[in-house]
């Protein structure tokens, strides 16, 4: 069973700047290069990077987000949380 996951995520204030970022991802850009230029989190300047986090770490939906994701995935669609809108990128998983 899977216990921790190490993510990066692109945090934006609205679903359409997500889905346009998403985009361009899906075209080839690199999300880290994207979380560096487009995130409005702290982590963007480690390319969106939050490490290693457990079960209980993070708030519900992108917590149910992030575990059901494979490794090297990233989200379909933007997932909403209370801080804005997600995308997220599974490195790792143990």
């Amino acid at each position: 069973m899977v216990t921790h996951v190490h993510a990066c995520h692109i945090l934006v204030k609205t679903e359409q700047e997500a889905n346009d970022i998403l985009k361009e991802i899906n075209k080839g850009a690199n999300f880290e290069k994207m979380a560096q230029l487009k995130s409005t989190c702290p982590s963007a300047k480690r390319g969106g990077d939050l490490g290693w986090f457990g079960r209980g770490q993070m708030v519900r939906e992108f917590e149910k987000a992030a575990f059901e994701l494979e490794k090297g995935q990233t989200t379909i669609k933007p997932v909403r949380t209370q801080f804005g809108w997600h995308l997220i990128k599974v490195v790792d998983k143990r």
